[in-house]
């Protein structure tokens, strides 16, 4: 079944200026299958979970987390939970201004850390050619990091799986997902 996604959003859990049943109202209004609710992890609320389980959607609600962490600078790391298996992604790569050579030496660091999946290569859904073209072993993928309503949308992954959160995540560390941009 082809499925369309993002796995990087904001709500009002954390910094987001929306609600999750409105960031999920939105997404779903745009035609997607599934989501990643990814608060920072130094501004959440204490009752996100709580708050997130009360979406009510069609789509596949992924409960995640964007860490800080620190790897000569701070970056940030996308932690999303399936039944079973978990996905993290490297957040938002071209926007820490680094060079290539320098993201390969935090990438190398942060592996070390993280059991690292993926990577995104979007700045906010707008598409980065230099870091999409960069030779790296991992899926590369887009993604809004919305955190307003003009932000959904921008960018999206699509894949084909079952429609179940560990179908998903498998897909995506097959590198089986393509990115789609407006």
């Amino acid at each position: 079944m082809l499925l369309k996604g993002c796995l990087h959003t904001h709500t009002t859990c954390s910094d987001g200026k929306m609600s999750p049943q409105a960031v999920a109202d939105a997404y779903e209004a745009r035609g997607y299958d599934f989501l990643a609710f990814t608060d920072h992890d130094y501004l959440i609320k204490p009752n996100y979970r709580e708050v997130y389980s009360q979406v009510k959607t069609n789509m596949i609600i992924f409960h995640g987390i964007e860490l800080t962490v620190f790897v000569n600078g701070y970056i940030h790391v996308s932690k999303i939970e399936g039944e079973k298996e978990e996905l993290h992604v490297f957040n938002h790569i071209s926007e820490y201004d680094f060079t290539p050579e320098q993201l390969l030496v935090r990438l190398a660091e942060l592996e070390k850390m993280y059991p690292l999946d993926a990577v995104e290569i979007t700045a906010k859904g707008y598409r980065d050619m230099v870091f999409e073209s960069l030779d790296i072993a991992y899926p590369k993928l887009a993604s809004d990091d919305s955190h307003t309503l003009g932000g959904i949308g921008r960018a999206w992954i699509e894949l084909d799986a079952r429609r179940d959160k560990d179908s998903i995540i498998r897909e995506i560390k097959q590198g089986r997902c393509w990115n789609c941009y407006i």
